[in-house]
């Protein structure tokens, strides 16, 4: 087979299966051909480079385009996404609090040098948010800063609401090219999942992984509540019906990828497709998914609260219930902000 028929076959293929393939076949070949593991990693790596490269272009472009595009009366209904955002990062990490709780868990600390010092406050924690909007856009692009890709986009999708319908049609190709560029680089996911798999599995081994499963349970189970529990009561109380099927073809369709993929922002392509599929109004969908791909983090949110919660047991820190309470309005916001994890530092 040449390597032509090989890449035809990739995209032909389902995704979600090749996928699991990959995931499997990544650990096979860790454990019984660990230096062949190791020199795949460039696989790994030239895929989980491209992800970040194109990611912060592809939302940059989308969303500028879908607010010049937007039409004057149409109504999009994005104040009550935005809170059906905030509802549901804030529950994941509400989820997150409980499961720690529940189930504590203790991290292998491995101590180094210090190179980033935490914030002296939530008054620079304020001051980096700021600064992060007001970014310079090249810089913004070129460092993933979202909340400063978001603001130039706004920015410049306003003042090009009035421009030609030429230069308006420039910006609808430019972001379909770029969404299938992203789409090409999906479709490498189970490669790239195999060689990071294969290379984690050589490196480590099945031992070291071992130490983390209590965690890896936790963050996995939280992540499946929330998913399977969570959101389908949201939903069920916005649509007043069974939201299973929906919720299954979501997950099925979007959230796998999203998962292995690690990336909300690179999963964009596949969301709008599934709302095309759908027939929700594209008015809509066009500006809420590239926006929910910044700032619906429900799984950095259940990441943060776990991990800063299983420091806090593993420094043997006493928490209360109030404490870790605040603690998930912090994931819940710091999940959106820039530079996520400094709501960990701050922790």
């Amino acid at each position: 087979m040449t390597l032509q028929h090989f890449l035809a076959a990739i995209a032909r293929g389902n995704l979600v299966r090749q996928i699991i393939i990959g995931l499997v076949l990544g650990i096979l070949f860790g454990v019984f051909f660990p230096q062949a593991a190791q020199a795949s990693q460039i696989i790994g790596t030239f895929f989980t480079g491209a992800l970040k490269a194109v990611a912060p272009v592809l939302v940059f472009v989308l969303v500028m385009a879908a607010i010049a595009q937007h039409r004057s009366g149409t109504e999009v209904y994005i104040k009550p996404i935005l809170l059906l955002y905030v509802l549901g990062t804030f529950s994941a990490a509400l989820v997150a609090v409980v499961a720690s709780f529940a189930f504590p868990t203790t991290l292998t600390l491995v101590t180094s040098q210090v190179t980033q010092s935490a914030p002296a406050g939530i008054v620079e924690v304020l001051r980096s948010l700021v600064l992060n909007i007001i970014d310079n856009p090249v810089n913004a692009i070129l460092t993933a800063n979202y909340i400063g890709i978001l603001s130039w986009a706004i920015l410049l999708g306003v003042s090009l609401r009035h421009a030609s319908a030429g230069t308006k049609s420039i910006l609808s190709d430019a972001a379909q090219a770029v969404t299938n560029v992203v789409r090409w680089v999906i479709r490498l996911a189970p490669l790239g999942i195999f060689s990071l798999i294969a290379v984690t599995v050589a490196t480590t081994g099945l031992g070291e992984l071992k130490a983390y499963g209590r965690l890896l349970l936790v963050l996995v189970g939280c992540m499946l509540f929330v998913a399977l529990i969570v959101n389908p009561l949201i939903v069920y109380f916005k649509i007043r019906r069974n939201p299973y099927p929906l919720v299954f073809r979501c997950l099925a369709e979007s959230g796998v990828t999203a998962f292995f993929t690690r990336s909300s922002a690179a999963n964009i392509p596949v969301n709008l497709l599934l709302c095309k599929k759908l027939g929700l109004h594209e008015d809509t969908y066009s500006v809420s998914i590239p926006l929910g791909a910044t700032i619906n983090m429900a799984g950095a949110a259940v990441t943060i609260t776990v991990l800063t919660l299983a420091a806090v047991h593993t420094l043997n820190i006493p928490v209360d219930i109030p404490t870790a309470l605040l603690l998930s309005v912090l994931a819940t916001i710091g999940a959106a902000a820039p530079r996520a994890y400094l709501a960990v530092r701050y922790c």
